[in-house]
């Protein structure tokens, strides 16, 4: 897993700073399990709420060690032919009818039929050799010289056969082909599993994985990404649309706001020059990150209260 440019692994710190200067905000708690992750050449497991930054962990941890990111999108129905590796059937197939041309050169020379199928047997094996072996996620990342990181998305989404036969990639770091044999990794990648937690996942595969749970983030850190996003916002801004946000994921609503939904907003905001919050242009921008009508009318019910406490903890 180890590569040149993984100076930034060096430390909890370094982590910390080397994801700042790719604008993700990494708690010391997210620094320690990538550290120990990394030199411990362990996956890692991160859940969480939707919108926490889970994916986008791994694509910045990507960019930090400058790696290609390679992602497998888990849904109901993956299998080895999406997650692992197919076969190129159309060049199989062009390459049978160029047999079945050169048919008459195979077998000239053969005096029987026992010898003709002799001399083609010579090259049915060519049917499942690495040329005609097209590489899926998982295989590409092990084959990846150089290293790279594998994103294994809302891995809670795959059936319990994808799971199973995920066990073996994750743990020595190879894949199984019955025509070809054990393929090994050349570069062991790091390896991120996302999961939202819409079913529970296998004892086996958590033994594996390094477990890291990204929660919403707190005021402090929250007004940290947003300034580190979309440095623009003056910081009166900030602060106040931080602290609507978070009394928002107080209410009873069916889907809190995301990161990404705060960040959003504050770009709406800033796209419509506002100084600072106000009930009416609260009101008229809350569709950026609620994305229920229930709960755009449960905050509406709340909006003067809530506005006012923002702009009070936020500075006028």
């Amino acid at each position: 897993m180890k590569v040149l440019n993984d100076q930034v692994f060096s430390s909890v710190k370094s982590i910390q700073q080397g994801f700042k200067d790719v604008e993700y905000i990494c708690s010391k708690h997210i620094a320690t399990t990538l550290y120990v992750a990394y030199n411990l050449e362990k996956p890692v497991l991160v859940e969480g709420p939707a919108g926490v930054g889970k994916t986008d962990l791994a694509q910045r941890a990507a960019a930090v060690l400058h790696l290609p990111l390679i992602r497998l999108q888990c849904y109901e129905g993956l299998d080895e032919s999406k997650a692992i590796y197919e076969w190129k059937y159309g060049k199989q197939l062009l390459y049978t009818q160029i047999l079945k041309d050169k048919l008459n050169d195979i077998v000239k020379g053969t005096n029987s039929l026992a010898e003709s199928i002799k001399a083609l047997h010579k090259y049915d094996d060519i049917f499942f050799s690495y040329e005609f072996l097209e590489p899926r996620p998982l295989l590409m990342a092990l084959q990846q010289s150089g290293g790279a990181v594998l994103l294994i998305d809302e891995v809670d989404k795959a059936d319990e056969e994808f799971e199973a036969f995920l066990l073996e990639a994750l743990s020595d770091f190879q894949v199984s082909i019955p025509e070809i044999g054990t393929i090994q990794a050349e570069h062991k990648p790091f390896v991120f599993l996302t999961s939202n937690n819409t079913k529970e996942l296998s004892d086996a595969l958590k033994r594996r994985c390094l477990h890291l749970f990204i929660p919403f983030p707190n005021a402090k850190m929250e007004r940290e990404i947003i300034q580190i996003r979309v440095p623009e916002v003056s910081e009166r801004l900030r602060r106040q649309l931080v602290a609507f946000i978070q009394q928002v994921r107080k209410l009873d609503i069916k889907k809190m706001p995301s990161i990404s939904e705060t960040i959003d907003w504050a770009r709406v905001l800033l796209v419509l020059n506002a100084e600072k919050l106000d009930v009416e242009t609260v009101k008229e921008t809350l569709h950026v990150f609620l994305k229920f009508q229930e709960d755009i009318g449960v905050v509406k019910e709340h909006l003067p209260e809530m506005t006012s406490n923002a702009v009070k903890e936020g500075g006028e």
